[in-house]
């Protein structure tokens, strides 16, 4: 039998099953949290109600589309059909789809409507409350978690604080008043508690968090989030027993490990030797856990006790846990220790290009052989992991070339990137590192030519844009096109200090010296470098404010005495340095 003939049989029956009063309407499915992920939907069980005749169809789409993984079609329809209908169950499934789906704009949509059927649903109001905190609006995500909390459940109060630091300064407050506000309905509510002394802190208002928090433990003493903010408030405020609370807890709790590592993290700051013992403790009562003894490892590195940091690192690897750590922090003990083919073998072993320390165990060896004067052994080294790692060619090309500009050899180094270029012609970091010491070495059709290269590739690249256009503009007397470079990147990104600067650069050499004078003194308050004070105070000098210049040039020398440019700029226009001192 065909395929759709045997599609219009079963909608024939459903459709039969439908006029005798019988509708299958979506179903509930459990609420998603923040950090969980959603469940395949199914189809839902058929309730006793019956739809209007001109939603069957839509529906029962849906559905089949839904059994056939088709989401897009069965969340299209669902949600008009949610609207329409203003049912609940069909909301809350269009709710859940949609979050499965990561759909975030449908699924407030369908829930907010939800919320509007079943105003006292609890799923429906965490649900809502956690959509709204993802989009930057816990405040109004507080009433959502208090209706949760007035059905006698426990709504996580703590989760409005994702995101807290992004907020502006007046939604951070309003925030702070709809949670005050819950307070005294809520006053035996520690999780409530909890946030109040969290925003508070987060406001800068450590007393006030303080007794929030005397409160909660007046209701629940071993709270494990409040007892850290406890300790943090007190070591703020020079607390001659910062730690009193916390380690009352744990004589009671000694098996709390959660508690216990926190308690160890926050000693590292203050107390190395006491925080050690901690993880001492911890290792004992967890010796498989590499985390546990890698943090040994480095604490006792850091104290200075290499012999004890090394023991630990080995049993690290014995576990064949955070083996790439272990192999890397046994290297730069090696390399201390001034045994470089130690260091180099146990960098070497650090293999998963994954890992953080992968380019940095590459960059050391680059680095030592280098220093020791076996350039050819460095250029070898990255030539052989070129090889195992050839989709890393790039970045090893970048590394290596770091490492010769670095050590000033200009000449290898240009070597080097030709042979990158050549090899890859489409690398835009390769073609911009070779551009950027081609204008060091005064090629400067080098330089141009990169340039281009990367903005035929993307007309957008915007530091591309300003590079061509601060060189133009510094080093040939091409004004105009530098000028019309720079605008472009500025429109891309308006407020780049880099950008700022270059452009007030130019507008000075076209004659333009209060209009650059603008644009300097922004790239200055967000960038006090001292290759802007030159330019800064070298257009105030043309302008005549020579005490001023005096000002910007003398912060700018107190950041980098040798700096070149600010250095020339004061010998072209024959600046003593004595009239610069304070």
């Amino acid at each position: 039998m065909p395929a759709l003939t045997m599609f219009r049989l079963l909608l024939t029956s459903a459709l039969l099953l439908v006029a005798s009063g019988c509708a299958t309407a979506p179903g509930p499915a459990p609420v998603v949290a923040a950090g969980q992920e959603a469940e395949k939907p199914v189809a839902a069980e058929a309730p006793e109600r019956a739809f209007p005749e001109d939603s069957i169809y839509p529906l029962l789409v849906a559905e089949f589309a839904l059994r056939r993984s088709a989401y897009d079609t069965a969340l299209g329809n669902y949600l008009e059909q949610a609207d329409r209908l203003r049912d609940p169950g069909v909301s809350a499934h269009a709710t859940h789809l949609a979050q499965f789906m990561k759909r975030e704009p449908q699924a407030l949509q369908a829930v907010q409507l939800w919320v509007e059927l079943e105003p006292e649903h609890p799923e429906a109001n965490n649900t809502l409350a956690t959509l709204l905190i993802r989009q930057g609006r816990p405040a109004a995500a507080v009433p959502h978690l208090a209706t949760v909390a007035r059905q006698g459940l426990q709504p996580n109060f703590p989760i409005l604080l994702g995101g807290f630091r992004e907020l502006s300064g007046a939604d951070k407050q309003a925030l702070s008043d709809a949670v005050d506000a819950l307070a005294d309905e809520f006053a035996d509510d520690t999780r409530l508690l909890l946030t109040r002394a969290l925003i508070l802190d987060e406001l800068e208002r450590a007393a006030a968090a303080s007794a929030v928090l005397t409160q909660l433990f007046a209701l629940e003493p071993g709270q494990t989030q409040a007892l850290l903010l406890d300790a943090k408030l007190r070591l703020q405020a020079d607390h001659p027993a910062p730690f009193a609370r916390l380690e009352t807890a744990l004589a009671a709790e000694p098996q709390n490990k959660t508690l216990r590592l926190q308690y160890a993290r926050l000693l590292t700051r203050s107390d190395i030797d006491a925080a050690r013992r901690q993880f001492e403790i911890l290792s004992a009562q967890s010796p498989r856990d590499g985390d546990l003894l890698l943090s040994l490892a480095l604490l006792n590195q850091d104290h200075g006790d290499t012999l004890a940091a090394k023991a630990y690192l080995r049993q690290v690897l014995a576990l064949e846990q955070r083996v790439d750590e272990a192999n890397y922090y046994l290297g730069r003990i090696a390399e201390d220790e001034n045994r470089p083919d130690e260091a180099i073998a146990a960098y070497s072993r650090v293999e998963d290009p994954e890992s953080r320390e992968f380019f940095n165990a590459r960059g050391r060896v680059g680095k030592m052989l280098i220093e020791r004067g076996d350039s050819s052994g460095s250029a070898e080294f990255f030539d052989l992991q070129r090889q195992a790692y050839p989709e890393l060619r790039e970045q090893l090309y970048a590394l290596e070339s770091e490492l010769l500009a670095q050590a000033q050899l200009l000449d290898a180094n240009m070597a080097l990137l030709n042979q990158a270029v050549a090899e890859l012609p489409d690398a835009s970091s390769l073609r911009y590192s070779r551009a950027m010491l081609g204008e060091r070495l005064n090629d400067l059709a080098l330089m141009e030519s990169d340039l281009r290269h990367i903005l035929k590739l993307n007309p957008d690249n915007a530091t591309a844009l300003n590079a061509l256009g601060y060189t133009l503009s510094n080093r040939t007397t091409r004004y105009d096109e530098a000028y019309e470079l720079i605008a472009r990147a500025l429109k891309l990104a308006p407020n780049e200090p880099a950008f700022l600067d270059s452009m007030g650069w130019v507008l000075f050499h076209q004659g333009k010296a209060e209009e650059a004078l603008d644009y300097l003194q922004r790239a200055w308050e967000s960038l006090p470098d001292p290759e802007v004070a030159a330019h800064l105070g070298e257009v105030l000098w043309y302008l005549g404010e020579e005490q001023k210049a005096y000002g910007i040039w003398r912060d700018g020398l107190r950041q980098d005495p040798e700096h070149g440019v600010l250095r020339e700029t004061l010998e072209r226009l024959d600046v003593s340095f004595s009239d610069l001192r304070p």
